[in-house]
Parts: structure tokens; sequence; C-alpha cells
């Protein structure tokens, strides 16, 4: 099993967590780490984590990937003047030079999964990178509308949207929209997370969930016909709750995932309960794409404090996600062929007729 890393940043911690992350040889047993970025920039971050002893494979593709190493593919030859803890538009044009190789072989089949290191929004701006972060860079690729996810050990929350103003959020609330991003959840509940009947909570848009309308009509005319419309046809989908008193009361324990309409609605319950321990996950697209739940960290950068517990997380999660896809996958086909196989009674009875 092959996992890419983007390197992330360069200026920030993403070098570093990777590092730490890779610093136990018994990762190696569990998948093959492929680092997209440079052994240039990757040995100088390695000075900074002073008590690693990793050694890097230097390789020019993924196909040359050498199991039990770490291996870095070298995705530029320039010397880079690392800025630490800065914006730059050297940060952002190697971080997207990193993820533009590392997504294509994603998405060619030569890796099975990839984790993306922090990227800042600003430097890969500059950069001319267009898109709002990574999930919008996935979905354009792969040409298919995903769900942004964050899981941890406690809860899984997807997002109806993702990187919007607030004041933007309220007119991308429709019943449409809504409606595909459940079934995009509840399909990636069954196959990613393999849980047969999933279970998914939706909150509402406005403070107490609109107050059957007081407080906003978006729960009565959008979001609970949304509901309404899809359990009618089989699906395990509840609300609109609202979103204090859900998560207040710890009712999202009943559920195996949670729709929130807009990011900090969603994460910010999330990080609180978990920080450092969850993963983000592009959901709904057919290459398993994960990252760590930080940023930057642009004011530690460089002096060897950035904890490696969520990159760590998300490498594991990412292994998780490809087995279970796999599982799902092979059990269908498996059942399929099953299916179409004529029995021992089938058979005998065609060459009774025959005789």
């Amino acid at each position: 099993m092959k996992i890419g890393i983007t390197i992330g940043d360069v200026n920030g911690i993403g070098p570093e967590v990777i590092i730490k992350a890779l610093s136990d040889e018994r990762v190696l047993d569990h998948f093959t780490p492929i680092i997209y970025g440079s052994s240039k920039v990757m040995s100088y971050h390695k000075n900074i984590v002073k008590d690693s002893n990793i050694q890097f494979h230097h390789i020019s593709e993924a196909n040359r990937a050498a199991q039990k190493k770490i291996n870095v593919l070298n995705c530029w030859e320039d010397n880079v003047n690392i800025t630490l803890g800065k914006v730059t538009e050297e940060g952002g044009r190697y971080a997207k030079m990193a993820i533009e190789k590392a997504a294509l072989d994603l998405k060619n089949g030569l890796i099975d999964g990839l984790v993306t290191a922090p990227i800042h929004k600003a430097a890969m701006k500059l950069a001319g990178f267009p898109h709002a972060g990574h999930t919008e860079y996935f979905e354009t690729l792969f040409g298919t509308n995903g769900l942004m996810l964050m899981v941890s050990d406690q809860l899984r929350v997807g997002l109806v949207t993702n990187h919007l103003p607030l004041s933007e959020v309220t007119a991308q609330i429709t019943k449409e929209r809504v409606q595909k991003k459940i079934k995009v959840f509840e399909e990636s509940l069954r196959i990613d997370f393999a849980i047969d009947k999933p279970t998914i909570a939706v909150l509402g848009l406005n403070p107490h969930a609109g107050d059957e309308g007081a407080l906003g009509e978006q729960e009565e005319k959008i979001i609970r016909p949304a509901i309404i419309e899809l359990k009618k046809n089989g699906m395990m989908v509840y609300g609109p709750f609202p979103a204090d008193g859900f998560f207040g009361s710890a009712q999202y324990k009943k559920f195996d995932g949670i729709l929130a309409m807009y990011h900090d609605q969603g994460l910010v319950a999330l990080k609180a309960l978990s920080f450092g321990g969850g993963t983000n996950f592009t959901a709904g697209i057919k290459g398993i794409r994960t990252s760590p739940d930080h940023g930057t960290a642009y004011d530690i950068a460089g002096q060897n404090e950035a904890d490696p517990s969520s990159m760590r997380k998300a490498l594991f999660v990412t292994k998780d996600l490809i087995q279970n896809r796999s599982d799902y996958h092979n059990f269908r086909a498996n059942a399929l062929d099953k299916k179409q196989r004529p029995s021992d009674n089938e058979e005998e009875d065609e060459i009774l007729e025959d005789s």
C-alpha cells in the first residue's frame, strides 16, 4: 500500500510533522510512504528535528518507491529560499507543485491514498492557485462534487458549505445541495467507514434551528423538506437540530455522522472535542485524500515544537479508508460473481435438457 504525502508550505510546520510522524520505523510495516516535495527541503527540516535518525530514499517517480523506506519524490530541483514563519510566493509555489504532482499520481492509481500537509491560502493565492482549499481542488480534478468531512474517534462532521464567507452561506443552502451532501455522506459512511446502515444528524442554519420560522425560514422551507424526502427513500437521516444544544447535550454520540451547514458550525465543536486527533477527508471523490486538522502554524515553524499527532492520525486513517473501500468493492464483486454463476442444480438441469 502506497500513501503519498505532500510537503505543504515549506515555511510552515508541514515538513517537521511529516518527519516526526514517520520517525517510528514501525510505520513502515503498515504502508510505503512517498513524500512529494524536495530532498533538499526535507533535509533542511530534518536538521530542525535534531533527534531524528530518519533516512530518505530519493526517487523521481512513484513506481520507483521502495518498501520499508521513506521515499522522497523530487517535484523540483530548484534551491528553495525558505523563510520560516512567513507568507511568501515561493512557499505557495512549491506547495502547489507538490499537490499537482501527487494529485495526478492519485488520479492515475500510482498511489493508493494521499495525505496533504498544511498550506497557507494567502501564499497559495500569490502562487496563482485558484482554489479556496484542497477540497475544492480535488473536486475539480476528479470532476465531482465531494464532501468536506472532518473525522475523529468521537464523531464525523460533514459540511454543506466549505470555505465561504459567512455572508455568502445562506444563498448556498438549497434543498438540492443539502440532499446531495447527505447522499455523498451516507455513501461514504457505508463504503469508506464500513457502517452498514448509517444514521445522519442534520444541523439547522439559524439559532435554535429557526424556532419554527421565528428566527429564519431555511429550516422549514429547505432543510426539513430535504430530510423528509430522503427518509421516504429509506435513508436514516434526522433533524434539523439546533447546533448548540446538539453538541452541548452530547446528542452527537447517537449518530454515525453529523452534517453542518457551514465551516465553523461543525468544526469548532469537533476541534474542541478532539483537536490534534482529527482528520480532514474529502469524501465522494474517486481517490482517497486526507489531511491533519491544523494549519501551517507559522508562529512555531522551525522551533521543533510541532506536534505530529494529527499527521500520524491522518496517515493511519488513510490506511483504514483504503482498506475499507477495497474490502467493500471486493465484497460487491464477489457477490455479483456468485449471483451470475449458475448453481450446481442449474448446471445439472442444463445437462439433462441437452441430453
